[in-house]
């Protein structure tokens, strides 16, 4: 009983960190000028739809990532135990933390199986446990309960399964380290939230430290696991305008240096390290020229959590559909279990998800924005590169009936109009600047495109 109040309590604090710790899209972006680089862009732009593997010792309880152990106020704690006790509690994690079934190639197979074409793994959240072999620290997954698994370094063994299956490789790393001495200083206490707790001006030689300390473990990451292609940087607060200048010129010219043309993704700070921008669990109001990526989990949550609150296939793919018309990536947010699988609940959406990309993917992958990339409240458009061919995918909302005809007046079709999945062609009609196709009355109620010659 006390085991699930506990989990009842963790899962509360994880819904409060959802909806009170969101990061939101900087208000500009500015293009690469690197060719290298811009044609990696190029190229993740063309994928479409990846995933977000967060996986860490809160996984073990079922918790938010990190943020139950920084001190701001919408966090809200297990109320029997003192703050420290608290932290010594979530830091003591690390000891329990033996996932003896990971599985990093299942994790793989299963996100080909949904259509995904890259991956992001959290290489270290803000808590500063790493998922790496680091030289630089002990606070590692095998330094502590994993230590004598033959896959204790877990990061070697998630990117090569991930390579095996052709996907574009992703690192998360977090900025802050509330772990480290040389952000929150024990000396003082942590009055500052997610900050780092002393004065960096008072302290110099300690941010210096804590600088010396991200560069080191960033090039860790990018030099001794093989090929990279996205450097994630998560912790948007830790930047100059803060005062917490990390020198990113630095850290991005080290990257290139060991991974020609790779994406730096410094999370909302405007300018040219931030390659592409990263709204979290939202998707923008209106379609954008410039290269992005909604994150959104496929729960309330970004890792494993004992009952989650499941989102179903067709909301995934309905998301996915509204985001590449206007413009976008979807990375969606899978958390392994603590014992280091995908769990079935999760693997059976994906693959629906999978399913339906193998039928419709054509109007998704490789795809461009059209001008006219939305009709009415359903109905949404891609374009092949060469403008010719245009897709007109439709969303029915949950539940909802088909109907028997669709119409829209824009994107006008020349010649036949083909239902994606069947390459079938449908009865159309084009009339005062209005396109009627009609339906055929076996469709699903699910989402289905259409494909036709571009006639402007």
């Amino acid at each position: 009983m006390k085991k699930h109040l506990t989990y009842l309590l963790f899962f509360c604090l994880t819904l409060s960190a959802q909806e009170n710790n969101l990061h939101t899209q900087s208000t500009s972006y500015e293009w690469p000028t690197d060719p290298q680089v811009l044609n990696k862009l190029h190229s993740w732009q063309d994928l479409k739809f990846g995933v977000l593997l967060h996986w860490g010792i809160y996984s073990v309880p079922g918790i938010v990532e990190s943020w139950s152990i920084c001190d701001e106020e919408w966090v809200r704690r297990d109320t029997t135990m003192t703050y420290q006790q608290y932290k010594d509690w979530y830091w003591g994690l690390a000891d329990q933390f033996n996932p003896t079934q990971f599985n990093p190639s299942q994790w793989a197979e299963v996100m080909q199986r949904a259509g995904m074409k890259y991956m992001i793994f959290t290489t270290k959240h803000h808590d500063g446990f790493c998922m790496f072999d680091s030289r630089f620290t002990d606070y590692t997954i095998a330094q502590h309960a994993f230590r004598d698994n033959p896959k204790r370094d877990v990061l070697q063994h998630v990117l090569s399964a991930f390579r095996d299956k052709q996907f574009m490789i992703g690192t998360y790393f977090s900025k802050p380290d509330w772990h480290s001495q040389d952000y929150w200083w024990d000396v003082y206490p942590i009055k500052r939230g997610r900050q780092v707790n002393y004065d960096i001006k008072r302290w110099p030689w300690r941010w210096e430290h804590f600088k010396q300390y991200t560069y080191n473990q960033i090039e860790e990451i990018l030099s001794r696991y093989g090929s990279v292609d996205i450097l994630w940087l998560d912790g948007g607060w830790v930047c100059p305008e803060a005062n917490q200048d990390i020198n990113m010129p630095r850290i991005a010219s080290m990257a290139r240096s060991h991974q020609p043309g790779i994406l730096v993704v410094d999370r909302t700070i405007h300018g040219p390290y931030e390659n592409y921008q990263t709204p979290e669990q939202t998707i923008p109001k209106t379609q954008l020229n410039y290269p992005w990526e909604s994150c959104i989990t496929l729960t309330d949550d970004w890792g494993w959590v004992p009952r989650p609150r499941w989102k179903s296939s067709m909301r995934v793919i309905n998301t996915l559909i509204e985001i590449v018309a206007k413009g976008g990536n979807l990375v969606l947010g899978v958390g392994p279990t603590p014992e280091g699988l995908i769990q079935p609940e999760a693997i059976t959406r994906l693959d629906s998800i999978g399913a339906w990309l193998k039928q419709n993917g054509k109007a998704i992958y490789n795809t461009t924005i059209t001008p006219h990339y939305h009709e009415g409240n359903n109905l949404w458009f891609t374009s092949s590169k060469d403008g010719k061919t245009c897709y007109a995918i439709y969303t029915p909302n949950n539940g909802e009936p088909l109907p028997s005809t669709l119409s829209w007046t824009t994107n006008l079709p020349k010649g036949k109009v083909r239902l994606l999945s069947t390459k079938k062609p449908l009865p159309t009609s084009v009339k005062n600047g209005t396109v009627t196709v009609q339906l055929p009355s076996y469709l699903p109620s699910q989402p289905f495109a259409l494909e036709f010659r571009n006639k402007e």
